[in-house]
């Protein structure tokens, strides 16, 4: 399975306790985004043995935050922190083991103490849930 990462996505290896039991994570890194993806397995799932909600909120908040930070250095501002002050989910499908997992932001709008940011999740490049965050931006 993982020999079939699409092209471009490596492992992801920040730091994230939330994240460790759900590893291997891959990301992308764009010039204006952070693409994340997962194979998903066993522990991402639910008692119905599609992708957990929780997974795919914790996914898309993590790639809109990292995404809103890409798009802030690109304008040259010196980011020290992002907090995710608003995050809604619509769940539009279901995923199930063995499925590759996306989450690739759409469209940030970055603000002086505001980012804002859009994600389609897909599986096997269906989308199944769609995410919007707010994040309040703070500054070096």
């Amino acid at each position: 399975m993982t020999d079939d990462v699409p092209p471009g996505f490596e492992l992801f290896t920040r730091p994230s306790p939330l994240m460790d039991p759900w590893r291997p994570l891959y990301a992308r890194a764009e010039p204006d985004r952070f693409v994340l993806g997962v194979y998903l397995r066993e522990p991402h799932t639910n008692s119905r043995a599609t992708a957990h909600g929780g997974l795919i909120a914790a996914l898309a908040d993590q790639a809109m935050g990292m995404s809103c930070g890409v798009k802030l250095r690109a304008e040259g501002a010196n980011v020290a922190n992002l907090w995710t002050s608003s995050l809604t989910i619509d769940y539009l499908g279901a995923a199930n083991v063995g499925q590759w997992l996306a989450v690739d932001t759409q469209f940030s709008r970055v603000g002086k103490t505001l980012c804002y940011a859009e994600c389609d999740v897909a599986a096997d490049g269906q989308t199944i849930a769609r995410g919007r965050a707010n994040f309040r931006v703070s500054l070096t």
